[in-house]
């Protein structure tokens, strides 16, 4: 293994439970190659554990374990076998879900979902992307898989200097697979579908706003129809807007697969159709707000806050006495606490007191590591108007 000397600044946060070693903090990169694990140590020579090595991105180590051992199939293996043994403990009523959460389950850089006999793959930097082979011949050691997809169309690797692909790795795929989720039948597109073929994150949260499911719902930025299906369930009827006609076909796809009568899907601009709502004075007992990430980096943070608490003012005013506001964002650099005042400044623009009835987060196979605020992303507050 080659060696990667840090400066002090590196090696506290190593010892605060941090992967990630940034450029800036390099002392000495050896002779470290693109995508190869190399030993890391101190400015003193004491060794701080084995990452993988970017030349490309700020983020040039991602540490994999704080031991000098190697990183091969054999370590890949044994820390997928401990991903799934947890989700076995954490995971019902579902036979999709996120296998490996990258840093979380002590894989930096890398995202498994499984969907059914089928699973996902994202190899986010150039050690995990150079180990691909190997993590696939884990999947189809431990789970014997029908098809394994590549889904590596997002924009973070080209920080890494990695090509932007997506299809078949191994075996076969159908266009649409057919997954089990809180007893509805969901189709999710593994090749082209967002994410990486449905919304695996906000499982638990569905299950939670229907609880409080009653009379007219409005699902905003409903994608696929995850919120809008499990409301449906429980009201009286269910209105699920988005501006992806793709989506929407999907959505319509899963509503016949499930039997459901009472929820009408509609294309439109959500900010648009709010405004229209409130104009016409309509009224609904409950209203989902799950937008796309507003806050994609830091720089466009304060549009970001403006466009959430647009969409919550809009979505209160056609909220009466009782009703019930499920507002989400899935924005890292936008934190909870600030979303709650965004809520808060939106209620009392629109003269509504509001009770905090739960906090939530992203489902628990996609956990979070205490000392890594990066895994967490997902808020979900469900709130109601007094």
């Amino acid at each position: 293994m080659h060696t990667v000397r840090v400066n002090r600044k590196a090696a506290l946060r190593v010892a605060s439970g941090h992967p990630w070693i940034f450029a800036s903090d390099l002392l000495d990169r050896g002779d470290a190659l693109a995508g190869e694990s190399v030993l890391v140590v101190d400015p003193k020579g004491a060794a701080l554990g084995v990452a993988h090595y970017s030349d490309s991105s700020q983020i040039s180590l991602r540490l994999l374990t704080d031991r000098v051992e190697t990183i091969d199939r054999a370590f890949y293996l044994g820390r997928i076998a401990r991903a799934e043994a947890y989700r076995r403990r954490v995971v019902e009523g579902s036979n999709a879900y996120r296998l490996v959460h990258a840093e979380a389950d002590l894989l930096p850089g890398l995202v498994i979902d499984r969907y059914a006999d089928y699973f996902t793959l994202q190899t986010l930097d150039q050690g995990m992307d150079r180990s691909k082979a190997d993590i696939v011949s884990c999947l189809e050691e431990l789970f014997a898989p029908c098809g394994i997809v590549e889904r590596n169309d997002v924009a973070v690797r080209k920080r890494e200097s990695l090509p932007l692909v997506s299809g078949l790795v191994a075996g076969e795929v159908p266009e649409a697979v057919v997954i089990e989720m809180n007893g509805l039948k969901l189709l999710a597109d593994l090749v082209h579908g967002q994410k990486t073929g449905t919304y695996l994150d906000q499982r638990e949260n569905y299950v939670a706003a229907a609880r409080y499911a009653r009379g007219r719902a409005l699902d905003c930025f409903t994608s696929t129809g995850g919120f809008a299906l499990h409301l449906a369930t429980k009201c009286d009827s269910v209105e699920a807007v988005d501006s992806s006609a793709a989506s929407l076909e999907i959505a319509r796809r899963n509503r016949e697969a499930n039997g459901i009568q009472n929820l009408e899907f509609r294309e439109a601009d959500v900010f648009d159709l709010l405004g229209g709502h409130v104009s016409a004075r309509r009224r609904f007992d409950l209203v989902v707000l799950d937008p796309p990430a507003f806050a994609k980096s830091r720089s466009n943070l304060e549009a970001a806050v403006r466009g959430y608490k647009e969409i919550n003012r809009r979505a209160l005013e056609l909220l009466a006495s009782g009703g019930v506001l499920v507002t989400c964002s899935c924005s890292h650099h936008l934190s909870e606490a600030a979303l709650l005042e965004i809520v808060a400044a939106a209620s009392l623009d629109t003269h509504r007191k509001l009770r905090v009835l739960e906090r939530r987060t992203q489902a628990q196979d996609h956990p979070v590591l205490l000392t890594v605020p990066e895994t967490m992303y997902l808020k979900c507050l469900i709130l109601e108007v007094l």
